[in-house]
């Protein structure tokens, strides 16, 4: 055998023993970094069992509340099956949390997912929405939620004003955030009008933003027509910019980055097994993410504003969400 071809195949060989090597590095850093953010919750609505009851009446489930406040018991509650596609809830909470600051909700978001019917469904929780803190004993908005039992207290309280388990979460600081749409080199979104906020001009039409620059575009409110329904909206596209995103990561070294900013910015109730069945089985099937938004009407309480989500509405939404996950 020439020389020339000896060197080939050992460097062909060097260069697979370094894959796997990496291949394996990364593997090991994933289940590192999902190990650090696991924290399960307790699911007051009681998981799958409860979500086919409440398909089958027209009625709210009744949801009763379980365990202390701000708990974390050993085992989740939800009943999904990934690894054989069934569908499944997440609640996505973006949370501001400053030092010595509990912090608050920000962003509340629900997601349907059905790879069956090759889509999303993804609406916003108005974070004024006036509703039942559930193990707290008080009728609040609904983003204290979290500042008064952490992701406990908030999961239950979705739940409870929905009618509907929430099989998955995933909480995120704004500024963990940040860093990740940074790492995937932005997001693009369509600005239906132009405007200005925290020294920069957002111009209408498409936009390709930064992790900063998205987040700022995510969190004006008071200058926009439809107030925080007009905020939802932006925060449910940059969300989905983000999806596309991270379902086309350009170079594997990017991943050693982003699970930095996890491990320093997220929790959530998804094992191993889980996101790799996610990402398996998931991924490919979703081809579109279907947008909704939930409508009330401001009102004033005691001197303090309040967004009203009528039952009608309620029913309304959790209708549609239950639909999805036929």
């Amino acid at each position: 055998m020439k020389r020339g071809w000896k060197v080939t195949i050992a460097l062909a060989c060097a260069l697979g023993v370094s894959a796997g090597g990496y291949t394996a590095y990364l593997y090991q850093s994933v289940k590192n970094t999902v190990s650090s953010i696991y924290e399960p919750v307790r699911s007051v609505a009681g998981g799958t069992g409860d979500r086919a009851e409440a398909a089958a009446s027209n009625e709210p489930i009744t949801i009763k509340t379980a365990g202390t406040a701000g708990s974390v018991p050993e085992a989740d509650a939800q009943g999904v099956d990934l690894s054989q596609k069934q569908p499944f809830t997440l609640l996505v909470m973006g949370v501001d949390e400053r030092e010595h600051d509990t912090g608050r909700s920000d962003s509340i978001i629900v997601l349907g997912v059905n790879p069956a019917k090759h889509s999303v469904l993804m609406f916003n929780i108005p974070r004024d929405s006036r509703t039942e803190i559930v193990g707290h004993g008080t009728v609040d908005k609904i983003n204290h939620a979290y500042a008064f039992g952490g992701v406990q207290m908030a999961v239950n309280t979705v739940e409870n004003f929905l009618g509907v388990p929430m099989d998955y979460y995933i909480k995120v600081n704004m500024e963990g955030f940040e860093n990740i749409i940074n790492i995937l080199g932005g997001v693009e979104v369509n600005n239906p009008f132009a405007f200005k906020y925290e020294g920069r001009t957002y111009e209408q039409g498409p936009l390709s933003l930064n992790g900063h620059d998205a987040l700022m575009y995510s969190r004006m409110r008071y200058d926009d027509p439809k107030g925080d329904l007009g905020r939802n909206a932006r925060q449910q596209a940059v969300l989905s910019s983000l999806i596309d995103q991270a379902k086309n990561i350009s170079s594997v070294t990017k991943i050693p980055e982003i699970l930095d900013q996890i491990k320093g910015s997220t929790k959530t109730n998804l094992t191993m097994d889980d996101i790799m069945d996610i990402f398996t089985n998931y991924r490919q099937d979703i081809e579109k993410v279907d947008k909704d938004e939930v409508q009330g009407s401001g009102e004033m309480i005691n001197h303090i504003y309040y967004y009203k989500v009528s039952d009608k509405e309620k029913l309304r939404i959790r209708s549609k969400l239950l639909e999805q996950l036929k």
